[in-house]
């Protein structure tokens, strides 16, 4: 009855050096596919410094942080370098898909619009959102209409039938500068003259 016992131990015991052996070689496998481009690395945290051109990103696994060399930062990171260590670093808004510092975004995720680097579901009021570039463009609010010119034809203002009149309104500064899609700043419209003019002259158009 021991010596069964004594070969059930045995026999366990070598399980569990096996399972650890097998355990070893995946952990080692997988550090060294996870030190690609590390010139440090660590078992526990990934890569601590990668080669001059690439960049270390740091991702987490609930409270562990793990370090990789990529060459490329990933989407919703911008890329930094420095005399020590390139780093990717996380854009602050989870919205953003792209951006060139922490809070200045370039390109949003899907269903949101960019405006002035930031990210949103709608478009802020005075906007209009542009489906094809996914961006907010500034809105163009014209001031009031101008009285109507003086009907002229051919800077006459006499001796034909027919002649046009103008009207104009101005846009806020602002709009411009935005590259703003402004409505109609200027309509004109047929009116009549006078056929006479002052002096006897008469002209018929």
């Amino acid at each position: 009855m021991q010596w069964i016992i004594f070969m059930l131990l045995l026999f366990i015991s070598s399980m569990e050096m096996l399972m650890q052996n097998r355990w070893k070689k995946q952990v080692s496998a997988g550090l060294l596919e996870n030190c690609t481009g590390c010139v440090l690395c660590s078992e526990d945290n990934g890569c601590i410094t990668c080669h001059h051109r690439l960049f270390l990103l740091i991702w987490r696994d609930g409270i562990r942080q793990y370090g990789m060399c990529v060459h490329t930062c990933p989407p919703g990171y911008f890329g930094v370098r420095g005399l020590e260590v390139n780093r990717c670093i996380k854009c602050r808004s989870p919205s953003c898909e792209s951006c060139f510092s922490r809070d200045f975004c370039m390109k949003c995720k899907d269903k949101f619009y960019l405006y002035k680097g930031q990210c949103f579901r709608q478009c802020p009021p005075s906007t209009a959102a542009q489906p094809g570039t996914r961006e907010c463009q500034e809105t163009c609010e014209p001031g009031p209409w101008s009285e109507w010119s003086a009907c002229t034809h051919e800077s006459r203002t006499c001796g034909c039938k027919w002649g046009v009149e103008t009207r104009v309104r101005e846009v806020p500064e602002a709009a411009r500068e935005e590259g703003a899609a402004c409505p109609a700043l200027q309509e004109t419209r047929r009116c009549r003259m006078k056929k006479h003019c002052p002096g006897g002259e008469h002209r018929v158009g």
